[in-house]
């Protein structure tokens, strides 16, 4: 079985799908020109925009459980495997993906917005919804929405689980079944409370954890302050081959960049925008940059601070596939986290086993929760109009058995197969925002011209022609009704004044 599984992955995660990702983000960054750089005050400003209602959360709450799932083990062991394979070029083709990837996040995160639904009273919306409403084509919408509940609903939690728990039992001795009934009992208490509670937990906690890492990064970069001008020659050389050591492997720099920057960000995967789809806010465009900004935060902050720190401390080997070790710093040692431990260790000795693993849990533990909302959303797509509350419980349970399974039992297949269901959902997602790239290009210039205008820019669908925009035709209209309603006050009160 894990033959077969891994020879499916050959397949699926095959150098096309680098570089159509690659070619797709080139493509977005162009015919927007540079959105990402033209719009970064934006993103910035629209980030703290706008406040939570009933149905809806706000855009930092938003941004928060996006966050919350791009930020997860992949920034730790992610990073380190990209350099084992790829050398220390491969952060450069990280950052690369990640400038690029701002573009193709903008527009599938746009679509998102455009095609929301209202469900049972909450907002909805993701690839599902665009592919049905957009592309008229619900067989592949139904395809997609059930590939995420497996891949993100029962195959990737056991992994984030098994991680956890092996880190608690290496740093603190915990033993894997006490970390995975405290995981449980944790999740459980977030993921029965509802959206609400989702965005409320994941804006607390993500900016917490994030600021930490990056803290200590700072530590170990303070350190080792003499050797940051030879870390950034030899990532930049490496990533354009002109390094004595890793000039003959920049294939595999870009390879593995590029493969772990989509793992990480995952801008164009489409299983990162649910929480973006049910902000609320005047215009689409709106929070397609303020997730365009996420992108950024998850790769060019969490996992360039990763990266420094191994780079910066030489803990760190690097043997690409098929080769002899080109460097051997730390001898016959798996690449991943423990790269990151050995590299805090360095500098702060004692600390580097908890730090890490504590890191762990905290990225994995939001990651958790941020998969539960995400197969939460594609079921209630998939369940149609069929009465959804028992089989909500049902994933709910379901979930909960998985991540005290994955705690307590080694995960290489599910490892195998979680890749499996994240790179099927990529070739999904990625050839539907392209075919849906039109309409995406109408949002943005629509909001970049009201904005011309000295106007805080409002979506009417109509008058851009889009259509199965329903939420969005009902919102414009109550917008003018109230607008309407306030100028007639305005008029009453203005006649009486006078």
């Amino acid at each position: 079985m894990e033959t077969f599984v891994n020879w499916l992955n050959g397949i699926v995660w095959s150098s096309a799908l680098v570089y159509i990702f690659l070619g797709v983000g080139v493509f977005y960054s162009v015919a927007t020109r540079f959105l990402q750089i033209r719009h970064f005050k934006d993103m910035r400003k629209l980030i703290f925009e706008g406040g939570s209602s009933a149905s809806g959360v706000s855009s930092f709450q938003g941004l928060a459980m996006t966050l919350s799932s791009r930020v997860g083990i992949g920034n730790v062991a992610g990073v380190a495997t990209a350099i084992a394979f790829g050398g220390p070029g491969a952060l450069f083709w990280m950052w690369v993906m990640a400038f690029l990837g701002a573009a193709t996040s903008f527009v599938e995160t746009t679509l998102a917005q455009v095609y929301k639904v209202k469900v049972n009273g909450q907002l909805r919306g993701g690839p599902s919804f665009y592919i049905e409403k957009g592309l008229k084509m619900k067989w592949l919408a139904v395809i997609y929405a059930i590939v995420t509940v497996l891949a993100q609903g029962i195959l990737l939690p056991a992994l984030q689980a098994n991680t956890v728990a092996v880190g608690m039992e290496t740093a603190f001795g915990i033993k894997p079944s006490v970390t995975g009934v405290l995981l449980v009992v944790a999740l459980a208490t977030i993921i029965f409370g509802g959206v609400k509670r989702i965005a409320k937990f994941a804006e607390i906690l993500v900016p917490f954890m994030a600021v930490g890492y990056i803290l200590v990064c700072f530590i170990i970069l303070g350190v080792n302050f003499f050797e940051i001008p030879h870390m950034f020659s030899l990532i930049i050389t490496s990533a354009i081959g002109m390094d004595a050591t890793f000039g003959g492997i920049i294939g595999s720099a870009i390879a593995w960049g590029v493969r772990r920057g989509i793992y990480s960000n995952a801008a164009g995967v489409g299983s990162e925008i649910y929480g973006a789809a049910a902000v609320e806010v005047s215009h689409p465009a709106k929070q397609g940059l303020v997730q365009s900004f996420a992108v950024y935060v998850d790769t060019l902050l969490i996992c360039s601070a990763t990266g420094f720190m191994i780079l910066s401390t030489g803990m760190y080997n690097v043997t690409p596939d098929g080769m002899k070790p080109l460097v051997n710093n730390l001898g016959n040692v798996e690449p991943g986290t423990i790269y990151t431990q050995k590299a805090v260790e360095s500098v702060l000795t004692g600390f580097g086993a908890p730090f890490v693993a504590i890191a762990i849990l905290l990225f994995a533990f939001t990651t958790l929760v941020a998969y539960y909302y995400s197969a939460e959303t594609c079921l209630a797509y998939a369940m149609g109009k069929v009465k959804r509350v028992w089989t909500e419980h049902v994933l709910k349970f379901v979930i909960l058995a998985i991540v005290f399974y994955g705690s307590i039992k080694a995960a290489s297949l599910a490892w195998g197969l979680g890749d499996l269901g994240i790179g099927s959902m990529a070739w999904l997602n990625i050839f539907s925002i392209l075919f849906l790239s039109k309409q995406a290009f109408k949002v943005l210039k629509d909001y970049e011209s009201q904005r011309k205008e000295g106007k805080d820019p409002v979506f009417d669908p109509a008058k851009l022609g889009i259509t199965g925009a329903e939420y969005w035709e009902k919102e414009y209209k109550n917008l003018k009704q109230n607008k309407y309603i306030e100028n007639q006050e305005q008029n009453k009160r203005a006649s009486i004044s006078s």
